[in-house]
């Protein structure tokens, strides 16, 4: 089919409903879902490419050795494959991976619990490290170091440590927020590897690669067009390559082109630069209530009913990768790119100099 799709009026969708769309956050049911699209290898990993060549070297000499791969430690923004990452170390060393979260991990025994169930050689994923509490946070420190856990038995003056030697592992950590992450953890770490948002290019191939194993009829155009709306978040096309295939399965043949993929996403707010409406929203506070700016994140989200660590850590990287705001030490302000997104002359003269510094 390779005419113009008009999608047909049906009922609004809401903005919980959109949201759900660009969230980069996966629920129980996706996690699974995605599970089946995860790469196993390095060479089945998409994008990335310096991060992937490091790895890859890192990862062929621990084999050579026939030891486990040092720790690493993974950030970046939330969908861009950290996760699949550590499945792919655990895949390329022959071992299992064990995953938990910062936030599990709420005391030291808890911690220690998992350690001394591993077995030699596997990979021990925590997401969210940078969440992890202080107490247990030290109780890394000899595991990741000497291989050791230090455990204290007894209370007050009768209490003494006990020191286990642990099975050898590898620490794979993700994080949103590399800041938080505390220097002495981080030195431990023997490779510190960022994500990036990826282009389109790459999210296309990521696309095309997950139509081939949900058996899609995607074409290239398809491909394309779900790509240039994902947000250079791979997580975000796959979930929109699923709501296009619905579309298309309800109201086409089930094959996916262009302007089918187009029809749908305009079904579900999602413009061509992959914006949705809290974006949009973002962008118009910005620039119509505030003038541009400058404006704090707390007064921002107040006026678009938006938690502020919501904004700073779903919203702004992408807006800031678009070039559509900036963070000031005064607060946010809006670029000229952002005002002609919204529609409204930029400033000129004063005006000008004071937001866009010329």
């Amino acid at each position: 089919m390779s005419g113009e799709v008009t999608p047909e009026p049906i009922a609004e969708q809401g903005p919980e409903e959109v949201a759900e769309v660009l969230a980069v956050a996966a629920d129980p049911v996706e996690r699974e879902a995605e599970g089946s699209l995860r790469p196993r290898t390095i060479e089945e990993f998409v994008g990335q490419p310096d991060l992937k060549e490091h790895l890859a070297i890192v990862l062929q000499a621990a084999r050579e050795r026939s030891e486990p791969a040092g720790h690493l430690l993974l950030s970046g923004p939330p969908g861009l494959g950290k996760t699949s990452l550590a499945h792919v170390v655990a895949n390329e060393m022959g071992a299992d991976m064990r995953p938990t979260s910062g936030p599990a991990l709420e005391r030291a025994g808890d911690l220690a619990a998992i350690l001394t169930n591993l077995e030699d050689g596997d990979v021990l994923f925590i997401d969210e490290i940078h969440r992890l509490p202080r107490t247990v946070e030290e109780v890394l420190y000899p595991a990741m170091e000497d291989g050791q856990l230090d455990l204290v038995i007894g209370k007050g003056p009768s209490a003494h440590t006990i020191r286990l030697d642990l099975p050898r592992f590898t620490l794979v950590g993700a994080t949103t927020r590399a800041g938080l992450i505390t220097g002495p953890l981080r030195s431990r770490f023997e490779l510190a590897e960022r994500l990036d948002y990826y282009p389109p290019a790459d999210l296309a191939r990521i696309v095309r690669r997950s139509a081939r194993i949900l058996e899609v009829d995607l074409d290239a155009d398809g491909a394309d067009e779900i790509a240039r709306r994902s947000r250079g978040t791979p997580r975000i096309a796959n979930r929109l390559l699923r709501r296009v295939r619905d579309f298309s399965q309800v109201r086409e043949d089930g094959h996916i082109d262009g302007p089918i993929a187009r029809a749908a996403l305009e079904l579900f707010k999602v413009d061509d630069k992959g914006l949705d409406r809290t974006d949009g929203a973002i962008l118009e506070a910005l620039v119509k209530r505030f003038s541009g700016g400058p404006v704090g994140l707390s007064t921002l989200a107040v006026a678009v009913g938006e938690e502020p660590d919501t904004i700073e850590d779903v919203y702004e990287p992408f807006l800031m990768q678009l070039g559509f705001i900036r963070r000031t030490p005064r607060g946010r302000v809006a670029t000229e790119e952002a005002f002609r997104h919204v529609g409204v002359a930029a400033p000129t003269g004063a005006g000008a100099a004071r937001l866009f510094g010329s």
